[in-house]
């Protein structure tokens, strides 16, 4: 089968940093599936790992944390799916990834794929959809029919940010306040369903006193956390809670004391990496989502189609993401 992947951790503008490769198909057993893969998205977490994770031995390393496709085989112990079945999922850290054309994954952690949507619009939203949800409903346990409260969303306009705007605005009572800084994701982020944009390039407590905001029950950072740290410590109502999703060299809490805030990380790799008992959530969580957008109640939050699979498109779409400018998720599809 056709793959893209690495076995040295090399800069994006070398041509060896992510290769064009022929790999043995993968079998089913267990609670895996097989699946055929029709597109993939990428993920910051796909250059964070090409760039700086070592490939033992002489395999070939592959990435890529999000795919739909077509289950091809299934594994003994599967009762979730059958072949032919359309699925979305994104992955299993531990795992060959979906820069490939066929993939095994564990049935617990994939959902029905939305049927409203064509496979790379699809493709956009299941790490983010998971990684918005659980940060949502898991870390910050936000209950759904919680008004008078706010959130405050640093550095929304992403993949993760685009999905956890809709889900916050179709799914609590919650006052959605979201930071941008071009006029572009602002909007976005307005017809996403934020009722505040704020300018995160200036102090996030200037920007609060100049739209007169109140200070927000719940603060989730995507991004420059080690930026913005003590102007969230500043913001937060007493008792609040924040989660933060990135990966700031060092984090200081202690601002966070006088308040009683509690602070909340997000990995939605670690059901799948530890076999968590709860492991199952994934996919009831994906074909929740993949309810709502039937139902047009959230939608995709594709931003560009890169085109064909392979190491050249995946190349440009690393060099894209890393400048940090994505409005949305970079998709691409077909082999």
């Amino acid at each position: 089968m056709k793959a893209i992947g690495y076995k040295e951790n090399l800069p994006i503008e070398n041509s060896k940093s992510l290769q064009d490769v022929e790999l043995a198909m993968p079998k089913a057993t267990g609670h895996d599936i097989l699946v055929e893969i029709k597109a993939i998205s990428v993920n910051p977490a796909d250059y964070k790992v090409r760039a700086g994770m070592p490939v033992e031995g002489d395999d070939w390393k592959i990435i890529g944390w999000d795919a739909t496709g077509t289950v091809k085989e299934v594994g003994e112990d599967v009762s979730l799916f059958k072949v032919g079945d359309e699925v979305w999922y994104a992955g299993d850290f531990t795992r060959q990834g979906s820069y490939a054309q066929f993939q095994v994954v564990d049935e617990r952690i994939v959902g029905k794929k939305p049927l409203s949507l064509s496979y790379a619009e699809a493709a956009a939203l299941p790490l983010t959809s998971l990684t918005a949800w659980e940060m949502l409903f898991d870390r910050l346990e936000v209950a759904k029919t919680d008004a008078n409260k706010s959130i405050l969303v640093i550095g929304a306009a992403g993949g993760v940010g685009s999905i956890l705007v809709q889900l916050a605005k179709k799914l609590t009572k919650l006052n959605i306040i979201a930071t941008a800084s071009r006029e572009e994701t602002t909007a976005w982020l307005k017809e996403l369903g934020a009722e505040t944009v704020i300018n995160h390039r200036n102090k996030l407590s200037e920007e609060f006193e100049k739209f007169s905001l109140p200070a927000p029950e719940y603060v989730v950072s995507l991004n420059a956390t080690e930026q913005h740290v003590d102007e969230i410590a500043k913001l937060i109502k007493p008792q609040g809670k924040f989660g933060f999703i990135d990966d700031p060299k060092s984090l200081n809490v202690m601002p966070f004391k006088g308040k009683a805030v509690s602070t909340h990380i997000e990995l939605m790799f670690t059901r799948s990496m530890f076999q968590t008992e709860d492991m199952i959530e994934q996919h009831h969580i994906l074909d929740k989502v993949s309810e709502l957008i039937d139902n047009g109640t959230i939608k995709t939050t594709l931003g560009e189609n890169f085109g064909t699979i392979n190491a050249e498109n995946l190349r440009k779409a690393h060099v894209f993401l890393e400048t940090g400018k994505a409005k949305g998720k970079i998709v691409l599809e077909g082999f």
